[in-house]
């Protein structure tokens, strides 16, 4: 039995970048929170000195433990799904700031054509560009109504960018970055130069990585990036990643109304006559269980926990895919990498081991509808970029293709191209489809005893053609940077969760300004209980060619925004 505790006016499930913000913005406004966050208390000071590849690159130390909680995982209806045991495909982040504590600090914003992909895609390429199968719609907001939110998060974490981009491959911005660009170092110079000559717009990528030293409008001062390239995977030692922990926790926290409780693992939502009225939650340690009740719950976690605590709640309609009915779990997208070109460069090299998470330069000459798609076989595109992450010496041993991998000529070789090598690559979009879904599965279970979340998930010839098309353009950059040798991977098969390739999973709870294909709506507040948001990457109706923590923040943004006026008038917001 559950010890029932004192109700509360607003319970935070999740204290990562959604959490925080949402907690911050709040709690200035002078309401009581409570955040309940499943791992355990980070701050700066765990990091000092920590540049620790194997604990924290290798053994995924900042990572969900996935041997008590974890995904399965299945191609199609037909294959039996198998749980997730070792980590491969995409990192769960876990505890105080969770995935925005070992982000890399890459930051983009959706294009406006994201917001509003099947309107545009209809209007240009009529209905019979979308593929069969392909349930494109679009989010309910424009991009225009979004962008004030957009700057929000860029002034509180400080992102360090260009200020003029040609504005068809980035939308209208109302106030510049508050921060310049990043270094550009001579491979970054490379790249541009390359990409100039061949005609197109490259710019600096937008960084969470401290270009120079900074104090926010919550008065949060933060130091300049040391380019010591411990970003992903990692906590920022100095603080010069944005993140959750050195942001907007600490801004929430001073107000002194924010309550936060770790190792409180939320299991179920409880509810009634269509509204919520708490939630249920396991002390970690302990294993005793305690009720919660609340006036407001807002779910602000991983695009799969947010999804498992629905469906676990019963609440809202779980999505069906025979029938294509009901909308939780629906939408579940990915992100398509695959398409790159490496070059070898004999008579050159280059400093790769420096770098920052968000170093890089990149082209949206071939995202979003920024190119014409009338003779091609796929919707959408992708970034490409030159990142210079700092390549860790464990992570990265890079040999020309045939050589041994082992020996005396492997080590020749790994010893030679430490420093010789460069690499472009695609961050491509990812498509709906009305097979591809999260449910719960009716055999695997967590440490509590609770269904595992399933993915059904594969490649369509959607995504083969977006990677076989962009790997072609990363060739032509590749080899206008002119290296000895160049080698492109240009196909994707069937999708396998074994190598890692993106944590960006989005999908399951998606917005939109229709309750028959949308669980929320564009605050993020629940169709089917008013009381609840559920706020994060679980609100994307498909995954764009960028990281999503641009988004993911400006949403979060937002949603703080119905809340507060939720709290005034009670009611659904739309």
């Amino acid at each position: 039995m559950a010890t029932k505790l004192p109700k509360v006016p607003i319970v935070v499930v999740g204290l990562g970048w959604v959490g925080g913000i949402i907690a911050a913005e709040l709690t200035k406004a002078g309401h009581k929170v409570v955040g309940l966050e499943r791992g355990k208390s980070r701050s700066t000071e765990d990091y000092f000195h920590v540049h620790d590849e194997l604990r924290y690159a290798q053994r995924y130390e900042l990572m969900q433990d996935l041997s008590k909680e974890t995904i399965t995982f299945r191609h199609n209806e037909k294959e039996r799904s198998l749980p997730m045991r070792s980590y491969g495909s995409f990192l769960m982040g876990d505890g105080l700031g969770g995935a925005g504590v070992h982000w890399n600090g890459q930051y983009f914003r959706f294009l406006p054509y994201d917001f509003q992909i099947k309107t545009k895609t209809v209007e240009k390429y009529g209905k019979n560009k979308i593929p069969e199968g392909m349930i494109l719609q679009d989010w309910g907001i424009t991009y225009d109504e979004l962008e004030p939110y957009f700057v929000k998060f860029e002034q509180m974490a400080g992102i360090s960018g260009e200020q003029t981009v040609n504005e068809k491959h980035r939308g209208p911005m109302s106030k510049p970055f508050p921060t310049g660009p990043m270094k550009k170092t001579p491979s970054i110079l490379l790249f541009e130069e390359a990409t100039k000559s061949l005609g197109y717009s490259p710019y600096m990528m937008s960084s969470a990585n401290l270009s120079e030293d900074y104090t926010n409008p919550d008065g949060i001062a933060r130091g300049a990036c040391q380019y010591c390239s411990f970003c992903e995977r990692f906590g920022c030692e100095y603080g010069a990643k944005a993140d959750p922990t050195v942001t907007v926790l600490p801004v929430a926290q001073n107000t002194g109304k924010l309550e936060i409780r770790t190792f409180a693992n939320v299991t179920r939502i409880t509810h009634s006559g269509g509204k919520a009225t708490g939630v249920v939650y396991v002390n970690s340690p302990t294993g005793e269980e305690y009720e919660q009740p609340a006036d407001v719950v807002i779910l602000a976690g991983f695009v799969f926990s947010n999804v498992k605590l629905l469906l676990q709640s019963k609440l809202g309609k779980p999505y069906d895919p025979k029938t294509g009915t009901g909308v939780v779990g629906r939408n579940y997208c990915y992100q398509v990498m695959g398409a790159s070109s490496r070059g070898f460069f004999d008579e050159k090299q280059f400093n790769t081991y420096m770098g920052a998470g968000a170093l890089g330069m990149c082209i949206d000459d071939f995202n979003g509808d920024n190119f014409d798609h009338s003779d091609l076989k796929f919707l959408h595109g992708g970034n490409i970029a030159l990142s210079q992450l700092g390549m860790r010496p464990i992570q990265n041993n890079i040999t020309p293709a045939g050589t041994p991998a082992w020996g005396a000529e492997f080590k020749k070789q790994s010893l030679f191209y430490a420093n010789r090598t460069l690499s472009v690559g695609v961050q491509g979009s990812s498509m709906p489809f009305r097979h591809h879904y999260m449910d719960l599965d009716p055999v695997y279970k967590d440490a509590l005893g609770n269904p595992l979340l399933r993915i059904t998930f594969d490649f369509e010839e959607q995504d083969r053609e977006l990677v076989k098309y962009l790997s072609g353009k990363t060739k032509d950059i590749m080899e206008a940077m002119k290296p000895t040798k160049t080698e492109t991977s240009s196909e994707i098969k069937t999708y396998s969760i074994v190598p890692y390739q993106s944590t960006h999973n989005t999908g399951g709870a998606v917005m939109g300004d229709d309750p028959s294909i949308s669980t929320v709506n564009n605050y993020l507040q629940m169709w089917d209980a008013e009381n609840v948001f559920v706020v994060g990457a679980s609100a994307f109706a498909h995954n764009s060619g960028y990281n999503p923590t641009a988004t993911v923040g400006a949403l979060a943004y937002r949603a703080a925004e119905g809340i507060l006026k939720y709290l005034e008038k009670g009611g659904s917001l739309v």
